[in-house]
């Protein structure tokens, strides 16, 4: 339970809080249109559907609000950056802003539908209220404002039967068509965010999520129109509804009961997101500015199975370990930034990334780059390259812990590239300031002849830890997940040779996948009373799986043994 409250606690306080403020909202909101006098007229038109519509209204404009600040990346990197202001459990839920926005995106999905369900009641009600409810309280509320000196409080002005009056409202008033503007975006922008669509037509879900400009335009501008309507204060005093209501027929002819007034709402919603959009909008200019700054790519390698190397310089560029940045090329596309994890160390004098050719984009890169061409390519050819970054992740905290299991899976071995040579380049230059003293890695993937280069930066680590005396800093295990018989034969007879037939390396590579338990049980058992950081870099599944040994496999006494669970999001 100790553990469960040091991985979890806080952001479960988080989630619960936010879920707690849209509650607290949709009730509070309800019962202001619910029970107010102010409204009484209006709920005699519309019936419980005013309210249903404007408590999910109150909490679309809360989630709005913190829909876009997960997603400010530059912030989110100051804040990470700042010690003082944030501890290293704070830094561990800013590396979950992007599970936040996605829950936040989902409960704006629901609010929306309920909203929508409850105005398309409402629609109906109104136009069957103005063309059919002749001598009724609703026909006489209706009929309001077609007389000079009057105002109205049904905004379905022409006499037009269902379904052409509610068509009518919906693409004539500016609440209505602004409305069907930002539902279509929110369909567009939620369908598209699925994970096929990301990992198969990555170009698809780019533009589309765009859609969001849109989205936030049409939101301001949703309440301008006014449409939600209540008696006013000064018609209150002189019109009182639970008493006048009953004498409907005789509005205007006695002096304690005069004609109702009526006036909308002021538009809120732009008060709650204005400091929001402001904040994102200098986001993006200060991603743009830095985009802008010149690039000079130094060198392009060429490693197995088309994955390939980026070595760049760009004047002012500090970057921490395990971060990732943007990349453009306009050659490419002029409008697309993908997200690459850096491979590179802050020590070195360039930073990197690793590209493996996975789709259109990365494939277009790869051939402008001229690594489908067995000839040299002259600096002058290299097509020009933009980049955003670097944006913090949860691999900066390596170093805040005396031992860590740096778990990387496929490609999502890249984050780790960097730790180990800063790592390394640490121990040279300062080993006795140099809080880490145990590292265990795991690499997992189908097949280490895709990640050759990988295999030779653990063999110099190897051998440069050797050649220092300190075998033992380093632990690594690599788990072969993809092989055949005819490979298995192999591995057989060359089992007896000193180093690894695969990776070269003097650690025999493994086949299948870890037992998860005993590993983490073997690593308690050596280290007793320690917080011990478990980073990894790799599939939801894996992350589910090691988010659970870390909390069995750990202590309830605060003082005792504490696997902390990290996770990289980008």
């Amino acid at each position: 339970m100790g553990n469960w409250v040091e991985n979890e606690g806080l952001s479960v306080f988080v989630i619960l809080l936010w879920l707690g403020l849209n509650v607290f909202l949709f009730g509070w909101y309800y019962l202001v249109y619910d029970v107010p006098k102010k409204f009484f007229y209006t709920r005699k038109l519309l019936g419980p559907y005013l309210a249903l519509a404007r408590a999910p209204a109150a909490c679309l404009n809360f989630n709005c609000l913190l829909v876009l600040l997960p997603v400010c990346r530059n912030l989110l990197s100051f804040l990470r950056g700042s010690s003082a202001c944030c501890s290293v459990r704070v830094r561990r839920q800013l590396d979950r802003n992007l599970t936040f926005h996605k829950l936040v995106a989902w409960m704006i999905a629901l609010h929306t539908t309920i909203h929508t369900i409850a105005h398309l009641f409402n629609v109906e009600n109104l136009v069957d209220a103005r063309t059919e409810a002749n001598g009724t309280i609703q026909g006489v509320l209706s009929d309001l404002g077609d007389k000079p000196g009057e105002s109205y409080l049904n905004f379905a002005r022409k006499k037009l039967k269902n379904p052409e009056g509610g068509l009518y409202v919906a693409f004539t008033t500016l609440a209505g068509l602004s409305g069907v503007v930002i539902t279509l975006c929110l369909i567009l922008i939620i369908t598209s965010s699925t994970k096929t669509i990301r990992r198969s037509y990555f170009e698809v879900f780019w533009f589309t999520h765009h859609l969001f400009v849109i989205f936030f335009i049409g939101l301001v501008i949703h309440g301008v129109g006014q449409i939600v309507r209540g008696q006013t204060s000064e018609s209150e005093k002189e019109h009182d509804p639970e008493i006048c209501y009953k004498n409907y027929t005789s509005w205007g002819k006695i002096t304690s009961c005069p004609i109702p007034q009526f006036a909308g709402n002021p538009p809120m919603t732009w008060k709650w997101v204005v400091g929001p959009m402001i904040l994102y909008v200098c986001e993006r200019l200060v991603r743009f500015w830095r985009s802008q700054q010149k690039v000079v790519v130094t060198k392009v390698v060429t490693h197995p199975f088309q994955t390939f190397e980026l070595q760049m310089k760009k004047k002012g560029f500090k970057m921490e370990v395990g971060q990732y940045i943007f990349v453009k090329c306009p050659s490419v596309s002029m409008l697309e930034w993908h997200p690459f994890t850096l491979t590179s160390a802050p020590e070195e004098d360039y930073f990197s990334i690793h590209i493996r050719v996975v789709g259109d984009w990365t494939d277009a890169l790869f051939k402008a780059c001229g690594c489908d061409k067995n000839k040299f390519q002259d600096a002058w050819e290299l097509p020009k390259i933009a980049v955003d970054g670097p944006f913090g992740t949860a691999s900066e905290d390596v170093f805040s812990y005396e031992t860590v299991m740096l778990v990387g899976a496929g490609i999502g071995v890249t984050p780790f590239a960097s730790v180990l040579k800063s790592v390394w380049y640490k121990y040279c230059n300062d080993a006795m300031n140099l809080k880490l003293k145990k590292i265990y890695f795991y690499w997992l993937c189908r097949d280490t002849h895709a990640f050759e280069w990988f295999a030779d930066l653990l063999q110099s680590v190897e051998t440069q830890m050797q050649q220092k005396n300190k075998p033992d800093f380093l632990s690594y295990n690599i788990y072969l997940t993809g092989w055949n018989e005819a490979q298995a034969a192999n591995i057989m007879m060359h089992d007896a040779e000193e180093k690894d037939v695969i990776t070269g390396l003097k650690q025999k590579t493994l086949y299948g996948r870890p037992n998860w338990e005993n590993e983490f049980k073997t690593i308690a058992s050596q280290h007793p009373s320690s917080r011990i950081g478990v980073f990894l870099c790799g599939p939801e599944a894996l992350a589910d799986t090691l988010n659970k040994m870390c909390i069995s496999n750990s202590e309830a006494d605060p003082r005792g043994l504490h696997f902390i669970f990290n996770k990289e999001n980008f």
